[in-house]
């Protein structure tokens, strides 16, 4: 019994801790990305089915953009032109983007990024979630 009972805290242990986030991963931001869900602060989560739009990023070194896109059945994309620039800075071993329109500023935790999953977490503490967007098959 006692082993089953380390065996499967042993398995909790690592399946809850992630691979940090490196800069050689920030380019995996690159691409178009979907969100599936928000989580809440307080633990409900909101999650979006179908999406009118898809969210654009590029990263280049350590700045880039995000702008939203929506996604046409022939596979090309209509865009409004308006860009959210990005810096990405890091902090005690977090990575963060912060964001500049000609309305604002603001900032984004990078909480998970690989090849098809992207969480971001604001400063009201909702996390956002997106995989990566896979284009309308044509048959």
């Amino acid at each position: 019994m006692k082993k089953v009972l380390l065996s499967v805290v042993l398995i909790a242990l690592f399946s809850a801790c992630k691979r940090a986030i490196i800069e050689t991963d920030l380019s995996k931001m690159n691409g178009y990305w979907e969100i599936t869900k928000v989580e809440m602060k307080e633990g409900e989560d909101k999650d979006y089915k179908v999406n009118p739009t898809v969210d654009y990023i590029e990263i280049n070194g350590k700045s880039g953009f995000r702008q939203k896109v929506m996604p046409q059945l022939d596979g090309t994309f209509r865009t409004n032109n308006l860009q959210e620039q990005i810096t990405l800075t890091a902090n005690d071993g977090s990575w963060f983007l912060n964001y500049k329109t000609a309305y604002g500023t603001w900032k984004e935790e990078l909480v998970e990024l690989t090849d098809s999953v992207l969480v971001l977490k604001n400063q009201a503490e909702l996390e956002y979630h997106y995989k990566k967007f896979k284009p309308f098959s044509k048959k």
